[in-house]
């Protein structure tokens, strides 16, 4: 089974997006033990500001494009890891290890559809 887990960050909180050389030592070991524990398939952080970012939404067949920043979003997606792994409890307990360095961090665990 695939899980995907995607961290939500304050886009408004600086030192979120700016991690300290020990936190990225502490990341570095935990990305170190997931690819030696052979579920990590891949992984990525999205450390450029929602700024410049884009949506693109679709409505009654018209496409727009609107350019951020997006003010009414406080929390945006900070990153993800795609894990290869054996059921639902697994998947969450790398979810709580991936989430236990952060002071404050919100993870979503979702299982990625596979066509069986």
């Amino acid at each position: 089974m695939r899980y995907m887990l995607m961290h939500r960050l304050d886009q408004s909180d600086a030192a979120a997006w700016q991690p300290s050389p020990e936190f990225m030592a502490k990341m570095g070991a935990f990305m170190e033990e997931v690819s030696k524990a052979g579920v990590l398939l891949a992984a990525e952080g999205l450390t450029h500001p929602s700024a410049g970012a884009q949506t693109i939404t679709v409505k009654n067949g018209q496409t727009t494009v609107v350019d951020g920043p997006f003010a009414e979003a406080k929390e945006v997606i900070g990153g993800f890891g795609i894990l290869q792994v054996r059921d639902e409890a697994e998947a969450i307990e790398w979810g709580r290890r991936f989430a236990s360095m952060f002071d404050e961090v919100a993870v979503e665990v979702r299982r990625v559809s596979e066509f069986e």
